[in-house]
């Protein structure tokens, strides 16, 4: 079993498959580490030399931001956007969507289960 970034990539996968497993790589760019070390899209990891999966843990050190690091990145914007006070940052802080989405019937996913109120039946 392979090991890149921190994550054991599934060995019977195609190689361009098994990248998306790693936090932060999505379909296009996992195509775009295959075609710059010249790997075939069609190759299991299996398949691939202790060589080639060096060389694409370097790459993706490399070039990419990927699982710890975009993930500490991505909470500190979140935090840093609460710290400010900003529109957007008190959504997040409340735990209501933060893109203008409506909140009167929607919005369950982020608002969580809805709460009976009492008294409100005739």
């Amino acid at each position: 079993m392979a090991r890149i970034a921190g994550v054991n990539i599934p060995t019977n996968k195609r190689v361009l498959i098994a990248l998306q497993y790693i936090h932060g790589i999505g379909p296009a760019k996992a195509k775009e580490i295959v075609t710059k070390l010249n790997i075939a899209e069609e190759r299991r990891v299996q398949d691939l030399s202790d060589q080639e999966v060096l060389h694409i843990r370097e790459t993706i050190d490399a070039d990419y931001t990927v699982e710890g690091d975009l993930r500490r990145e991505t909470s500190m914007n979140i935090k840093r956007l609460m710290d400010l006070a900003s529109y957007r940052g008190l959504r997040h802080r409340k735990g209501l969507p933060v893109r203008g989405q409506r909140t009167h019937t929607n919005a369950r996913t982020r608002k969580g289960k809805a709460k009976p109120i009492a008294g409100k039946k005739k």
